[in-house]
């Protein structure tokens, strides 16, 4: 299928075929091909083309992953038992010296050949199937996800520790040469696919090498140096490459989740392994995702944050993982777990801003999933299969919702529940349903702001519901108003007619939602925009994919991505200013002085980087920075290439400036 052979019979049949029989033969491309190119070389050139959000993806949400392993069995601190038991001083260290001995004589890998503990107990990860006598079921846990609504899953295949959960030929440390003496990463592939899901596979082995086991001594054979990290550098990046290689071959995963550290591998390695992931899914004919913190980009691969994301819409599509315990990824004595609504509301409030959820659960080394950690997935699967039209296959809209909760703004944000004035929005894919949830009920008015007269025409809102108890259940709600101040919309009841974390109005309109600004307020494009100074008549410029900290400038409209801009509204009036090409934003460094230059930056959710427009009339407007209080200015200056300023808000013509959508 992906021979050049094929592609150019394809290209000459269709060649020899016109009009509608043409029309209809590229119509079932999608059942012989996935999208983007058929076939790609390791260059970024090449693997920059694969569409990096495979719409299955976009449609999932809610993903499910878990840290179950080696470093299970000490079930103490957290997943980084393997690497800090070796601190001295540390309480890891301390505890492992009182269980099982001094780590220079009771190394990590007796957990996985098996050893005696102190008090004579034998100590192994060697977790046992259901069927011969264990509490490992794989089956049980696919269900499980299934039931929590998970449209994807998949283990930890490898953690930093550097054991693989699989039948590996190049690591014999592994599950089925070792321990459980199990092919664990197959039993977890069929079993969830069993169930409909796809596959992720999630591999943290590059830290293996690169930091993790900085504090272990030398170790006197190359088995046990594959182990702990201490082969020479060129084997090492063999070594990540080859387990990937595995992996893909063996189990053709739908996701390839990896964790930090990629930026420190040779760009030929990397190169590697994206081309080659990408050959083989059009080889398997599928759609696949592989996911980077660091090391990738945006172009062909999505950008993950770890236990956060972004506090505003961020294109393009991203995910984050979290977990479902603020205290360890993997099982621990006593670990404690966020509440369903903190990480429900999470996941709603994710996908509002264009974003998927990886939830992590954490597993007892023997295979049984904790009961707390079971009624918080299933509490998240009750809401989405009575709510689910309202997440899945959805996507941002213009605005992601209002209301006083804070929710992302970075990695390592605490997952928080919202409050019944928070409301988080979603909309179909054909752009005619508005969904608006409401993180708890909000009495006998719902009062949504973003949809006041003042922001947005709703002459075409054909009807108004309360999606039910059940799925499939509507509630018609007739009674609206709307004035400048919000849409008001009376509600069946001022006590909740029904239990559930969070409540979902949907509003059908008579064709296309309206876009915010098409009332009698300001008439702010949402899609690409280009933003022109009154005054030199030039226009806002990125310079292109430059680094983060550069200067913003002005240049001569010419159409391109560089010159475009998309103003995220992140409620109550104040936006983010997108680049169509780098996707930073610009960002006033918080310097207040006049004549200061406006950068840009990675979007960090901070007052630097909101701006409020303020209409002057004649579409023209000063664009006015939330952490200096100071506006945009082109400062004069009619050379194209001349930096953006910073002045105090005035109303000379270089302190104005017209958006127009492009």
């Amino acid at each position: 299928m992906s021979s050049p052979s094929f592609q150019f019979t394809r290209r000459s049949l269709l060649a020899g075929i016109g009009g509608a029989a043409a029309v209809s033969l590229l119509g079932i491309r999608d059942a012989w091909a996935t999208a983007g190119p058929q076939s790609y070389t390791a260059s970024w050139s090449s693997v920059d083309q694969h569409p990096a959000a495979a719409e299955w993806f976009q449609d999932a949400k809610f993903g499910i992953y878990y840290h179950w392993g080696v470093f299970s069995v000490p079930a103490f601190g957290n997943e980084w038992y393997p690497r800090n038991m070796y601190i001295s001083g540390s309480n890891e260290n301390n505890h492992h010296k009182s269980v099982f001995g001094d780590p220079s004589a009771w190394p990590y890998h007796n957990f996985i050949n098996g050893a005696r503990d102190k008090a004579g107990n034998w100590v192994q990860f060697a977790p046992k199937l259901t069927s011969a006598g264990g509490n490992f079921d794989p089956n049980e846990w696919a269900q499980l996800f299934a039931d929590a609504g998970a449209k994807f899953a998949g283990p930890v295949a490898e953690h930093h520790d550097g054991y693989s959960m699989w039948n590996s030929s190049v690591n014999e440390w592994n599950s089925v040469a070792t321990g459980p003496k199990l092919d664990l990463l197959r039993l977890h592939a069929d079993a969830i696919r069993g169930k409909g899901l796809k596959l992720l596979t999630a591999l943290h082995h590059c830290y293996n090498f690169t930091g993790y086991y900085d504090h272990v001594p030398a170790q006197s054979t190359n088995s046990l140096k594959k182990l702990y990290g201490q082969l020479d550098a060129n084997t090492e990046y063999q070594l990540w490459y080859d387990k990937l290689r595995e992996v893909i071959d063996g189990y053709q995963p739908d996701i390839i989740w990896q964790d930090f550290n990629l930026s420190r591998l040779p760009d030929a390695q990397r190169l590697n392994f994206l081309s080659y992931y990408y050959n083989r899914a059009v080889s398997w004919n599928k759609d696949v995702v592989a996911t980077y913190k660091d090391g990738f980009n945006t172009n062909g691969e999505v950008v993950d944050y770890e236990r956060g994301g972004p506090a505003g819409i961020q294109n393009p599509f991203w995910l984050t993982d979290d977990s479902i315990s603020s205290s360890s990824w993997c099982y621990t004595v006593g670990i404690g777990y966020y509440s369903l609504n903190a990480m429900l509301h999470s996941l709603i409030d994710r996908v509002s801003k264009n974003g998927n959820m990886l939830l992590n659960i954490a597993p007892m080394a023997d295979g049984t999933i904790p009961s707390g950690q079971r009624t918080v997935l299933l509490g998240i699967g009750d809401y989405l299969k009575r709510f689910g039209e309202s997440i899945y296959s959805t996507r941002a809209w213009s605005v992601y919702g209002e209301g006083p909760t804070q929710m992302g703004g970075g990695s390592f944000v605490t997952p928080r529940a919202g409050t019944n004035t928070d409301i988080r929005f979603t909309r179909s894919k054909d752009n005619t349903v508005l969904y608006a949830t409401v993180l708890g009920w909000p009495g006998s008015t719902l009062n949504i702001t973003t949809l006041g007269s003042n922001r947005i025409n709703l002459n075409n809102l054909a009807s108004v519901q309360l999606l039910g108890s059940s799925a499939g259940q509507y509630t018609n709600l007739p009674n609206r108003t709307q004035d400048g101040s919000a849409l008001h919309i009376s509600m069946p009841s001022s006590s909740a007619p029904f239990s559930a974390p969070a409540y979902v109005v949907k509003l059908t309109f008579n064709g296309q939602i309206p876009s915010p600004g098409s009332g009698s307020g300001t008439g702010v494009p949402t899609g690409w925009a280009r933003i022109s100074n009154v005054a030199t008549g030039l226009v806002l410029d990125s310079g292109g994919n430059v680094a983060s900290g550069s200067n913003l400038k002005q240049w001569n409209w010419d159409g391109s991505n560089n010159l475009q801009w998309q103003l995220v509204d992140l409620g109550g009036g104040w936006y983010r200013i997108v680049n169509r090409t780098n996707g930073m934003v610009a960002d006033s460094w918080g310097n207040t002085a006049n004549g200061a230059v406006c950068r840009q930056s990675a979007w960090n959710g901070g007052n630097n980087q909101q701006w409020r427009l303020n209409d002057t009339g004649n579409g023209r407007y000063q664009i006015i920075n939330r952490g200096t209080g100071t506006a945009l200015d082109g400062m004069g200056s009619t050379t194209a290439g001349s930096t953006m300023g910073m002045w105090t808000p005035n109303t000379n013509a270089n302190n104005l400036f017209t958006i127009t959508a492009v």
